[in-house]
């Protein structure tokens, strides 16, 4: 029982040391002189984001939010049913549940005494995990707060009491379209991965386009609240990894301004290929020992 005791209290010495670790990267004077540095180009700005919401969200009130209920209600059944099969994976429960425990998992590990490559590997995925797990939670409760707050009448309140309506501080879950919570985690998440996984942007974002376009056909949201949704997990989540990229922490800043990954295509193959070499027993796990200046060089050229 004693040694079982003092087995959780390292692993929890270990993943407050962790933490403390990483809290380091995020504070400080050098991540608040970055602060001071390079200022947002016109169109990532506040103001410009705004004016680009007010636009788009009240085009979509407009135009496209009262004509959408009667067409839904034109086109066969099998249209919404089809949507209906994977609108659900845009829920945040299993993103938040597979990070978080992925986080979780790694804050316990020693990383310190493994391999280079194993370290890289482990400290990549647990600041991309982190990172994933942090836009989607935050983006979560900005849109519950949203939700709660505005009080917008849901689709199926359309014959009732019509597109537009707001009931503010209603507290109803019936009065909670706006913004649309599945899209914003997708936005959130398509977001993350597109920075994290650059050469599949253009596959995760028509991906997250169909799963937010969902929850319209299945009469869930209006236009404007998929609108309202993607841009605030798009918007949360940039300025996220922009924050990230200018202390270097998983991403960084390129000459032009372009934030890349610092796991690029050539080190994640690395990782993996150590990763699997360990598992199946062809290589070792632990660091080679440092004694001598060529050491922990010849640690990497083994790695």
């Amino acid at each position: 029982m004693t040694s079982s005791s003092n087995s959780v209290r390292k692993v929890l010495a270990r993943m407050r040391g962790n933490i403390r670790r990483a809290g380091m990267l995020f504070s400080g004077r050098k991540a608040r002189a970055l602060n001071s540095l390079d200022p947002l180009p016109p169109g990532q700005r506040p103001q410009d984001i705004l004016a680009i919401l007010l636009l788009t969200v009240g085009v979509a009130v407009v135009v496209f939010d009262v004509p959408t209920y009667p067409w839904l209600r034109s086109l066969p059944g099998e249209y919404r049913n089809g949507f209906r099969a994977f609108t659900d994976f845009g829920k945040a429960d299993w993103i938040l549940i597979s990070t978080g425990l992925t986080c979780l998992f790694l804050l316990a590990l020693d990383a310190g005494r493994y391999a280079f490559r194993i370290r890289m590997a482990i400290g990549s995925v647990f600041t991309y995990a982190a990172f994933i797990f942090y836009s989607v939670a935050a983006t979560g409760l900005l849109a519950i707060a949203f939700k709660w707050s505005l009080g917008r009448a849901r689709p199926k309140l359309y014959e009732h009491v019509g597109p537009v309506r707001f009931d503010f501080l209603a507290f109803d879950g019936t009065y909670t379209s706006f913004p649309s919570g599945h899209s914003t985690t997708v936005a959130a998440l398509a977001t993350a991965l597109a920075f994290i996984f650059p050469a599949y942007r253009w596959l995760i974002i028509v991906a997250a386009f169909w799963l937010a376009f969902s929850r319209v056909m299945v009469g869930a949201h209006y236009p404007s609240d998929v609108i309202a949704g993607t841009l605030l997990g798009m918007t949360f989540t940039f300025f996220t990894v922009r924050a990230m990229a200018r202390r270097r922490i998983g991403f960084h800043l390129s000459s032009s301004g372009k934030i890349e990954p610092n796991m690029n295509s050539r080190s994640a193959k690395a990782c993996v290929r150590a990763v699997w070499q360990t598992l199946r027993g062809q290589r070792g796990i632990d660091r080679v020992p440092v004694e001598s200046p060529d050491a922990e060089r010849t640690e990497r050229t083994i790695s």
